[in-house]
């Protein structure tokens, strides 16, 4: 059965969202169209299954009056009901099920329609451990130089370990104008390191346009960063406007893109995929698919490719494998492989349970799910964008060897500073890079990398990379557009 997107109501989550205002999961509350959910769960309950069910319930009864009647010290009647639909929920070994407080939920709605204020970046739980999916552009977190995958194990000297996905991300959100520092922990680095941010309020502008001249032709560039409320729009918009300038090209970029709302990305679809294949597929609890169409008549005129990397993921990969499949070029890096939908279903309170309760598929029926959309073409970034910052544990100087001297000479090679050599050994070379550094920095220029020569290094590197000036990704893109 050939279904169209307003058909169905199916909300996608990829993270959370560190605001000040709680968490942004990508779960748009759920509206009215789907309040029988629940209540078609309940429904399906009925003999055999419904005595069991009951008979459980009479054991948490049973358990919440032992507790109120015999504890120690006084507990709230909400501690126990909401510490007990959050065991429930732990128990689905799901990072992507969890329980929003009247609170979360509040916080949640003022972020997805509009700005909000923590450090900008999107998590998850992986192996139980919070872990980085993307920064948000021009975000605190992405400021900073948080990558995807860096896991935090503690706030402000707390340890998260213990904690749950909601009980982190309060320990790390805050106003702006206020600091906190995480200890991280990166893929590469021997030991975890400390990341200072100060909380701001971060960018609601989700779609960012330029034009790129190659080999003559001019070729659009699309940069969504995430697929909120208004995504949609703005991309539309911007792509007209593109066309109008007389685009020959386009590049969609959804690098480090942790993804958003379903319906979002479904409209940004139903521009590009042609009506005789479904852009998406759905597949329910009882494993039944169902294709999802649009209305459109042709493929657009010109070439375009996809850019991915290790932090695109959830909307982003419907995206990516939905073009891919239609015959485009995906360039960049394996996704981040989050292949499952979820719906937050309110309890009548103002409280939501989000639950995983979908898979999508792509238009061919792949799962991408922990393992990504795989580019067509291959491309990384020049070595230094994947470094680690600088650890000083005492000032690095000629003859010192080891790890931190490696990556920073990496570092210094990246912004310009030749130092020789990259394995480890401070040489004389790598002195005298280290002191033009200095100098140009105004700093004294001694040879000796202490922790404020370190940090500046960093903090050039950082500048550098978000110019994106030596985007081999993007230049790889466009090179390739044209074959």
């Amino acid at each position: 059965m050939k279904m169209k997107k307003s058909q169905i109501i199916l909300l996608l989550a990829a993270a959370l969202v560190l605001g000040f205002a709680g968490a942004y999961s990508g779960v748009k509350f759920a509206q009215p169209e789907i309040e029988g959910q629940p209540n078609t769960i309940v429904e399906e309950s009925t003999g055999e299954k419904a005595k069991q069910s009951s008979g459980n319930l009479e054991k948490v009864t049973q358990a919440f009056a032992l507790i109120k009647g015999n504890y120690l010290e006084d507990v709230e009647d909400t501690q126990l009901v909401e510490g007990a639909i959050e065991g429930m929920l732990a128990t689905l070994e799901d990072p992507h099920s969890s329980y929003m407080d009247v609170e979360t939920m509040s916080q949640f709605n003022d972020q997805i329609e509009s700005s909000f204020e923590g450090i900008g970046a999107e998590v998850s739980m992986v192996n139980g451990i919070v872990t980085i999916v993307a920064p948000i552009k021009e975000s605190p977190a992405e400021k900073a130089g948080l990558r995807p995958n860096d896991q935090v194990l503690t706030v402000d000297g707390e340890s998260l370990e213990g904690l749950n996905l909601n009980e982190a991300v309060g320990k790390i959100r805050g106003e702006k104008g206020s600091e906190v520092v995480l200890e991280i922990q990166r893929t590469g680095a021997s030991e975890p390191f400390a990341v200072t941010i100060t909380r701001d309020e971060i960018p609601v502008e989700t779609v960012y346009n330029k034009i790129e001249t190659i080999d003559g032709k001019q070729t659009g560039i699309l940069e969504v960063t995430n697929f909120s409320t208004n995504t949609a729009k703005e991309f539309s918009e911007q792509l007209t406007m593109l066309e109008e300038e007389g685009i020959e090209g386009l590049v969609i970029d959804v690098r480090g893109n942790p993804g958003g709302l379903l319906d979002v990305v479904e409209d940004m679809l139903e521009q590009f995929v042609p009506k005789d294949i479904p852009y998406i597929q759905i597949e329910d609890q009882d494993g039944e698919k169902t294709p999802i169409y649009s209305d459109l008549d042709e493929k657009k005129p010109y070439p375009i490719s996809v850019l991915i990397d290790e932090g695109s993921a959830s909307a982003s990969e419907i995206l990516a494998v939905a073009m891919k499949e239609l015959g485009y070029d995906v360039v960049g890096q394996t996704s981040y492989g989050k292949g499952t939908v979820q719906q937050a279903i309110p309890l009548g309170d103002g409280s939501s349970i989000k639950l995983t309760m979908n898979k999508w598929l792509s238009p061919k029926g792949e799962w991408i799910n922990e393992k990504g959309v795989e580019p067509t073409i291959d491309a990384k970034q020049p070595e230094y964008f994947y470094t680690n910052p600088i650890i000083i544990e005492e000032p690095l100087r000629v003859d010192h060897t080891g790890e931190a001297i490696a990556n920073m000479q990496l570092m210094l090679s990246g912004i310009g500073y030749e130092t020789g050599r990259i394995d480890g050994y401070f040489n004389k070379e790598t002195e005298e890079a280290v002191k033009q550094f200095q100098a140009d920095q105004k700093l004294e220029s001694t040879g000796i990398v202490d922790e404020e020569t370190a940090g500046m290094i960093e903090a050039k590197l950082i500048e550098k990379i978000r110019s994106g000036e030596d985007d081999q990704q993007l230049e790889t893109a466009l090179k390739e557009i044209y074959k």
